[in-house]
């Protein structure tokens, strides 16, 4: 029995060297990427903006973890089908942008997305719509420049809690625990070159992308530098959660839509409550739960339109 025990992880040790080896050996080129580069203080980082560009207003669009501006090429390939404007970016390190020179915060990134919308000249009004963690990410941003904005959509989204008390400290900290560490040693298996032979995988691709978009996304899984930055974001989620709660409410005028991934059930009812009070404290409120949706295929080309549905929501209230 041991013998056989012996012999069984020796073959799981070889064939994982042996994966490793394969993933090392294989090259995967970069895409050409979609959109423009602008210098932002040295650094350069990607806008990608589709649709008319006499159309009013943008539609700015903020990826949630591990995600850049190829997560959202279904919905911007829907909004252009809409005559709809709209703009997605890179973080700094995510996707094609360069890296920062110091750890992210809510408040650099921010003050980078900040610096992009000025270099490439981009004045708004924006429609500000953000999926999963971003939910935390756009308080900072309508409390920086409130002009500017003419209504938010959270899809799927984490809003800042209303309060942090004790329990909802820890039940963050904990998930923020596990999260960091998932994502500490997804950035090492891409370093490992482990992902490589998934990339043309579903696993690469969980959302349903066009093809441009697609063929981006299947590059930063494997990407061993998109995937450290992306740990880096995630080590900082509790600090995030933090700033983001200074930032002021939204003022009760502005339209807020919530899309969320999966119907409101009963084992999902704390998760929805929590996802839907920004759109509840509005006097313009949309809710919709998307029945069969999952988190990231909410993104896809299967969903699209429902968060195109919620973003002409806003944009016809927030006039």
């Amino acid at each position: 029995m041991l013998s056989f025990t012996v012999r069984a992880v020796s073959c799981l040790v070889l064939a994982f060297i042996a994966w490793i080896a394969v993933g090392g050996a294989m090259s995967i080129a970069a895409p050409q990427p979609r959109g423009k580069f602008y210098d932002v203080g040295g650094r350069k980082m990607r806008l990608v903006c589709e649709g008319p560009a006499a159309a009013s207003p943008t539609v700015l669009l903020e990826a949630g973890a591990f995600g850049f501006a190829a997560d959202w090429g279904a919905v911007q390939e829907a909004l252009t089908a809409e005559g709809i404007r709209s703009c997605a970016y890179d973080r700094a390190g995510m996707g094609f942008s360069d890296p920062a020179p110091t750890p992210p915060t809510g408040t650099s990134t921010e003050a980078d997305l900040e610096a992009l919308l000025d270099a490439a000249g981009e004045k708004g009004p924006f429609v500000l719509v953000g999926h999963s963690m971003a939910g935390l990410r756009m308080p900072q941003f309508t409390a920086a420049r409130p002009e500017q904005v003419r209504g938010v959509v959270f899809v799927d989204a984490s809003p800042p809690p209303p309060k942090l008390d004790n329990e909802t400290l820890e039940r963050n900290s904990r998930f923020a625990k596990r999260f960091t560490v998932m994502s500490r040693w997804a950035a090492r298996g891409a370093a490992l070159g482990l992902y490589k032979p998934l990339k043309g995988t579903r696993l690469a691709d969980k959302i349903g992308l066009p093809p441009e978009a697609s063929a981006e996304k299947r590059w930063a899984f494997a990407n061993a530098g998109h995937n450290r930055a992306a740990a880096r974001e995630i080590a900082a989620w509790r600090p995030l959660v933090t700033e983001s709660m200074k930032a002021p409410p939204f003022p009760k005028e502005w339209p807020v839509a919530v899309v969320t991934a999966g119907g409101a059930t009963p084992e999902r009812a704390e998760r929805k409550k929590s996802q839907v009070g920004p759109a509840e404290r509005s006097d313009h409120g949309y809710i919709r739960h998307v029945e069969g949706a999952g988190h990231n295929t909410l993104l896809g080309r299967t969903y699209a339109h429902e968060i195109v549905k919620a973003v002409k929501f806003v944009m016809e209230k927030g006039k």
